[in-house]
């Protein structure tokens, strides 16, 4: 079954199907968008910028990106999204590229797997360039593997090196089905209602230590999240409860 799946015919035809699947959902669901105000001043500034979502939300991720983003001057090129290196990944990333984004793949390392190269590195040295040059990067920042909900710390430490800010960007449908997966992957049904919601923008200064922007990150994020399911009547999850090992 891997090696089927991994052939290059069958990547390029689930690559279609779940684009096709994400060009239904942004023409066919009624979305309501809030806090677009907050980051339109940021659009013609020549500043980074990260946004930061989670990855349950990642078929409704490309809806605002290609919807609102376009309209930042000088975007042609600069605007990307990353995905991981895994082989669902790679169904995302092909479909991302078909919707006119530009795809970076990598992903944090596994520490028990130190000889498997994720991309990483590279990764974020890609990103850190496209900040640079004023581009916007879309983030699942509890990626690729949890705990649900709970912000890592690269997102926060790559806003401070690139001086970049952090635009909390939230996505809910409703009805919608979620997956038992360890994100509780949402799969939203076309012909339905949506929402975009623009939460807190997060500077992230250098002098002020990576923890408290992360944490600041992950709890503007939620309550994003949280508003997101209100307004399409849906039901919002909490984030995953905090083991001894990932507190």
């Amino acid at each position: 079954m891997k090696s089927i799946l991994r052939s290059g015919p069958v990547q390029s035809t689930l690559a279609f199907l779940i684009w096709a699947y994400m060009a239904l959902i942004g023409r066919t669901n009624r979305w309501h968008v809030e806090g677009l105000e907050k980051v339109e001043p940021l659009w013609d500034g020549d500043q980074g910028l990260i946004a930061a979502s989670w990855h349950s939300r990642i078929l409704l991720l490309p809806v605002g990106w290609t919807r609102y983003m376009r309209h930042r001057a000088g975007s042609d090129g600069k605007l990307a999204i990353m995905i991981s290196m895994s082989r669902d990944g790679e169904f995302v990333a092909r479909a991302a590229e078909k919707l006119g984004l530009k795809v970076i793949r990598g992903s944090r390392g596994n520490k028990k797997k130190q000889d498997k190269d994720k991309g990483g590195a590279a990764a974020i040295r890609e990103t850190g360039e496209l900040l640079k040059e004023g581009g916007a990067v879309c983030i699942t920042i509890d990626g690729p593997r949890g705990p649900r909900q709970r912000a890592s710390l690269g997102a926060a430490l790559l806003a401070q090196r690139r001086g970049a800010k952090i635009v909390t960007y939230a996505l809910a449908a409703s009805p919608a089905k979620r997956l038992n997966s360890w994100d509780r992957f949402v799969i939203p049904f076309p012909f339905t209602k949506g929402a975009i919601v623009i939460g807190d923008i997060i500077e992230a200064p250098r002098g002020v230590p990576a923890e408290d922007i992360r944490q600041r990150m992950e709890d503007a994020l939620n309550a994003a999240t949280q508003r997101a399911e209100e307004l399409v009547g849906g039901t919002y999850e909490p984030p995953e409860p905090l083991s001894e090992e990932t507190a």
